[in-house]
């Protein structure tokens, strides 16, 4: 329905506007009786050599006061970005206040139980420091705000309101050499968003929301070491009140909004605010279109939907890059499509981000074509905030490059760049592409697409993040750490005759042993197709090769001593209970069947991110820990039981192998037991009973606890040696509680 604003009348708080114009001398202000406020502007600007820019900046002033203080704190922080459309590039900026280590830290301990454990645990452990992690930066000063005049001053970034009412804004980073010196002049009145102004929380926690659609702009942007002045439109929001809880990290609601600028004269400001803890709930939505003349009319009946999406590999948050904005009443259809999709603001105020971009709009506006541009938020929803969620994603997002590397019908063109690579059309002649599916796509996509832990492909972009290099154009390479894992799995089920794989039959029993091998075979050759379209230099590539063949030998090392086994040894440790030899030997094979191929990818990826040598070889021992760990606790599992059955528990005891947990029991059982133990070993039973009695005798001895224990000092001994090496960011805070989640596994 429509809905004219000034129609409605609300008892609002006293220094809240009432029914009538809004008086910008008074409100532009600060409110101090605001638990949250924010003044936010963008622009869309030309230069005088014609390259489009885009700029968004907002300015948050957060009452962070605690129940019965006598003081009142308030925190403050500021997020802008230069967008550069011309080229499609995203310089994003995040700003706090210095108060932030220690309210974050307070603010964590308040959360505690509320949120993901291991993320909260690395993210205290770096706030202690007294530091935010990147990309975030600290102000190095408080920020300075005036009561009497809108004037605020974010370490050196400022937004004031000037003699003649306009508003000026100085925006500038160190990290990037970026820099905006902008001037807005309103060329149209403010107008109220939400219901006559107000949009409300989920615990009535009201905001009063008020924006001019349309401003005139000019100043000058400092780009690549040069500055180029530029002329444009603009849009100014301010918005105070209650807030949405204690921290904006800690929100209930989610959101999108859009702000458009039509070639018609007209603007459209939509916000469609859910339940972050259920999406399909919604807590208010409203579209406010303002003609040439100013003149507002609102809409609560409208569509917003998601037509495409776009998933981040810093964060593997997925935000929509493409909406459709459907308002009925009036005569309003808009096509609202993302200039790119990598514009997205990773930051520990809304963690892990939020998306911010500029969009392209077309459509139709009561029956005439229209065009224009605008940004477009996204916030809370499809958030990637657990460790839980992150592998969920990462999983998703994997298989998702499976299915782009190896499709079930694969093209001419997919299939000769999969069999031969480029020049090796020729290959196709008289071959069946269906025969070919078949016999090798299909046997490895099977096991590729019941799931997996990714952790691998996860941990392949991660260290590209880490030393400061940018993981996004390296998304197809989740399919290479994927495919040289299930390349290893499907021999060794064959090899170990395995009934069961990731929840499903094993290869071999499904397809037979001939093709399992040849599947398995070829998956560790298909990982090398994506290593060829990235833009690496010769020199790096050569490197790359060559992490990744050293890679393949260890692993193929560590799988010829698995299946040979430790069963020699036996005999002498079971009269001697000198444990520590066959501890060593069962890592061993561990360090190279998981260890040895993880550090390898990690290598790799630290020097494509641009890291040191030094660093490159800190994550390559840390991901070599961290494959040993997980094949530790494995092993554990294995005894004590997978979630959802993923394996068969005890089925190390049925095949009669030499695990960790039965390595380190050998140390601590007497002669009759360890005798005992190795017999039910030989025995390789099936009988329920009977493994359950080799399990009592690991278990009941401490072997079990001794092995996890022992894993965590691994991971944490490989940590202290990479921490002071890598800077602090949100990508080392998820490393970290990755190394936790490993450990604490139950799948």
């Amino acid at each position: 329905m429509s809905v004219e604003f000034d129609s409605r009348v609300r008892a609002l708080p006293a220094d809240w506007p009432g029914p009538g114009p809004i008086d910008l001398s008074i409100h532009d202000r600060p409110h101090d009786s605001a638990k949250m406020e924010w003044w936010y502007v963008n622009s869309h600007l030309r230069s005088e050599e014609g390259h489009d820019y885009s700029v968004f900046a907002a300015f948050f002033r957060v009452d962070m006061t605690p129940k019965d203080a006598t003081e009142r704190t308030f925190t403050h922080f500021l997020t802008w970005a230069l967008v550069d459309a011309s080229a499609a590039r995203y310089f994003p900026h995040t700003l706090l206040d210095p108060l932030s280590p220690t309210l974050a830290v307070e603010d964590i301990d308040r959360r505690a139980g509320r949120s993901d454990p291991r993320l909260m645990r690395a993210m205290r452990e770096v706030l202690s420091r007294n530091v935010v992690p990147l990309p975030d930066r600290m102000m190095s000063a408080p920020a300075t705000v005036l009561l009497d005049t809108l004037s605020l001053d974010y370490g050196g970034n400022r937004f004031r309101k000037l003699a003649d009412d306009s508003y000026a804004i100085d925006l500038a980073s160190t990290a990037t050499g970026v820099n905006v010196q902008l001037r807005f002049t309103l060329d149209k009145p403010v107008v109220r968003h939400g219901d006559s102004g107000v949009v409300r929380g989920l615990s009535g926690e009201d905001m009063f929301y008020y924006f001019s659609p349309r401003c005139r702009v000019e100043g000058t942007i400092g780009i690549d070491n040069k500055r180029v002045s530029v002329s444009g439109k603009g849009w100014y929001d301010h918005e105070f009140g209650d807030g949405d809880g204690e921290n904006p990290s800690d929100a209930k609601v989610a959101w999108n909004w859009v702000a458009a600028q039509l070639d018609n004269g007209w603007e459209l400001s939509a916000y469609d605010l859910v339940d972050r803890a259920d999406p399909t709930k919604s807590h208010g939505r409203w579209v406010v279109v303002v003609d040439p003349s100013g003149a507002q009319h609102s809409y609560d009946d409208f569509e917003f939907a998601t037509l495409d999406s776009w998933t981040s590999t810093r964060t593997f948050n997925e935000y929509p890059t493409r909406y459709l904005l459907n308002v009925p009443a009036a005569g309003i259809s808009l096509d609202i499509a993302a200039a790119f999709p990598a514009q997205e603001m990773i930051t520990i105020v809304s963690a892990p981000g939020f998306w911010e971009g500029m969009v392209e709009i077309t459509g139709s506006w009561r029956g005439a074509q229209v065009s224009g541009r605008g940004f477009v938020e996204r916030s809370g929803v499809s958030v990637v905030d657990t460790t839980d969620a992150l592998f969920a994603s990462v999983g998703r997002e994997t298989r998702r490059a499976i299915d782009a590397l190896l499709p079930e019908r694969p093209t001419d063109a997919e299939a000769a760049r999969l069999i031969g690579g480029p020049g090796c059309e020729h290959y196709l002649d008289g071959i069946s592409l269906d025969q070919y599916s078949r016999t090798l796509l299909v046997p490895i996509r099977e096991i590729i697409l019941r799931g997996g832990k990714a952790w691998r492909s996860y941990g392949l972009l991660a260290c590209m993040d880490l030393v400061g290099g940018n993981s996004q154009p390296f998304s197809n390479w989740l399919a290479v750490p994927e495919l040289l894992h299930v390349g290893s799995l499907i021999i060794d089920d064959v090899q170990d005759d395995s009934d069961v794989r990731r929840g499903g039959p094993s290869c071999h029993k499904v397809h037979g042993v001939a093709l399992a091998i040849n599947a398995g075979c070829a998956s560790y050759f298909l990982s090398e197709v994506p290593m060829r379209t990235a833009q690496l230099s010769d020199a790096l590539r050569v490197r790359v090769y060559s992490a990744y063949f050293d890679a393949v030998r260890a692993a193929h090392a560590g799988q010829a001593f698995d299946i040979d086994g430790l069963v020699s040894l036996m005999p002498q440790i079971v009269e001697s209970g000198h444990g520590e030899l066959l501890e060593r030997r069962v890592h061993g094979v561990h360090r190279l069947k998981s260890g040895a191929p993880a550090g390898a990818l990690a290598r790799m990826a630290a020097l494509i991110g641009g890291g040191t040598e030094e660093q490159a070889e800190g994550l390559g021992r840390l991901f070599e820990a961290f494959g040993l760990a997980f094949q530790i606790i494995d092993d554990v599992l294995n005894l004590r039981g997978f979630d959802e059955n993923r394996k068969m528990r005890g089925e190390d005891i049925t095949a009669g192998k030499i695990t960790a947990p039965v390595a380190r029991a050998m140390g601590l059982l007497n002669r009759e037991q360890r005798s005992e133990l190795w017999s039910i070993l030989q025995e390789h039973p099936s009988d329920r009973e009977r493994i359950a009695d080799a399990v009592h005798l690991i278990d009941g001895c401490g072997a079990l606890a001794d092995c996890e224990a022992q894993a965590r000092a691994i991971v944490e001994n490989a940590w202290s040696a990479i921490d002071p090496l890598v800077p602090d960011s949100l990508y080392k805070i998820r490393l970290r509680a990755f190394g936790w989640f490993v450990l604490d596994r139950h799948y």
